[in-house]
């Protein structure tokens, strides 16, 4: 027998609802709804369109259960660290996006309270201006925390409007900040020092928990019986999940709208050198540590595409990159790290500022600059897979590297001849595949650890091989 259930992926640029069908060694996708996911920017900050997001979310899911009537779980996940405040259960406005330049001033403050070296021996996290306590800091300063009773992270906001139950799930929390990286538990006490009140941490729940039934306004109408599954709700904690791994001496690389490089270990690392890396330790499915570096990622790449296309011009990816492969010899490389990316708008200009700031010379045309990102998020990539192999102690002998970034041959051939490692590239799903994959374990179609589950996505999905030149 086949299973079916249903997996909501949400980016930072899009989403979709997807139908999982899972069963005696059988593995396989289908779309049912994609959507747009796009940020507004008002007189007061940058916003995510969640209202928008959540009609699309409930349309989708009721398209799927019209496909498929017998969709017995729907899981979600999406980006990490933003979140909505509550109070009585209705959202107090709308939530801020990561990118908005409020967080900045929020940091020092933070730190003022608890220096960044505590901080990460409490939390174990990648200093990230955006991450959810500095955030939470940010609306503390503006009085909003006063009004509040609780907050939930995105994927559990949207859960909650599907079900009415409010839970926090586990991997996903690991990136607020606010949780201990020791006992996976609130860390209270730090909370308190923050100024956080204490009383707005919701119940923290593992991935696999039945959150509860839809209720009759999420239905639209359709008559079902699914139940919300929580997975790997942060998007690369599912994507880590189906990365088609048979050993544990690999790196991945979840390439996206962001690049997240790391490997998976059993207990985190917290000396000071890891945190000087940039280095994180996030929860995992099944209690693993994703031990990693955050890198710009394709954002650098769809950014500068989307100010090429402000004029009206029509540009074409694979034209682009076809164009890049055919740049010969060097091209100048850049920071992919540096924070002066992270926000929207200007890109190519911004790209051009790093070079002439520091008196080198900037790519001289659009394929060379396209070569130049691509070049550089490889030697990033390069970079954190060894540093995560040295801080660790982790032998790597291969780099798995999946999601959208797999299908971009320049990008995985320049990874692998930086890394001087073999590259394994796919699966593209791999978070909708590793969602699927918790909800189906947990309602018992599929059974066995991470390294079974991998096993079957490996089967069903079987990667593509770089190999570095010379």
């Amino acid at each position: 027998m086949v299973n079916a259930v249903a997996a909501v992926d949400l980016g930072a640029t899009s989403g979709r609802v997807v139908l999982g069908y899972v069963g005696h060694g059988e593995l396989h996708l289908t779309d049912v709804a994609r959507f747009q996911n796009r940020p507004v920017r008002t007189l007061d900050g940058l916003h995510w369109s969640i209202l928008e997001l959540y009609r699309d979310v409930v349309e989708g899911l009721a398209a799927a259960v019209r496909q498929e009537p017998q969709v017995s779980s729907i899981g979600i996940d999406s980006w990490a660290v933003d979140y909505a405040l509550l109070r009585g259960g209705r959202m107090l406005g709308t939530p801020y996006a990561y990118r908005d330049e409020r967080n900045l001033a929020a940091v020092a403050e933070a730190h003022a309270l608890v220096p960044a070296d505590e901080l990460y021996r409490r939390n174990g996290l990648q200093h990230l201006p955006f991450n959810t306590l500095f955030q939470l800091t940010a609306d503390r300063t503006a009085g909003m925390l006063e009004l509040a009773d609780s907050f939930l992270l995105l994927p559990d906001l949207l859960a909650y409007w599907l079900t009415g139950r409010g839970v926090a799930e586990r991997t996903n929390a690991s990136t607020t900040g606010l949780v201990s990286v020791t006992d996976g538990t609130w860390d209270r006490d730090l909370a308190e020092r923050l100024a956080i009140p204490g009383g707005i941490f919701p119940e923290l729940v593992d991935p696999g928990t039945r959150v509860g039934r839809l209720t009759a306004t999420a239905r639209r109408g359709v008559d079902t019986n699914a139940v919300v599954t929580t997975v790997g709700s942060h998007d690369t904690a599912s994507a880590v999940v189906a990365v088609p791994a048979t050993g544990q001496d690999f790196a991945y690389i979840s390439c996206g709208t962001w690049s997240l490089v790391g490997v998976e270990l059993e207990r985190p690392v917290l000396s000071e050198e890891s945190r000087l890396a940039g280095f994180t330790n996030e929860g995992g499915v099944d209690g693993r540590v994703r031990y990693l570096h955050n890198v710009m990622g394709l954002w650098l790449l769809s950014e500068s595409i989307r100010d090429w296309e402000r004029s009206g011009e029509t540009v074409s990816l694979r034209r682009l990159l076809d164009q890049a492969a055919a740049v010969e010899g060097d091209v100048p490389v850049f920071d992919a790290d540096d924070e002066i990316f992270l926000a929207p708008g200007d890109m190519p200009a911004r790209i051009e500022a790093w070079f002439t700031s520091r008196g080198l010379r900037a790519p001289q045309s659009r394929p060379e600059l396209v070569r130049s990102i691509l070049q550089s998020l490889a030697d990033a990539y390069a970079r954190a897979v060894r540093k995560a192999g040295e801080l660790s102690g982790r032998s790597i002998s291969v780099v798995h590297l999946v999601g959208g970034g797999s299908l971009n041959e320049l990008l995985c051939q320049l990874t692998a001849d930086a890394t001087g490692l073999p590259v394994l590239a796919g699966p593209v799903e791999a978070t909708a595949l590793g969602n699927i994959l918790v909800q189906a374990r947990a309602h018992g179609y599929v059974e066995g650890d991470l390294e079974a589950l991998r096993a079957l996505v490996a089967r069903a999905f079987p990667p593509v091989q770089y190999l570095p030149r010379a």
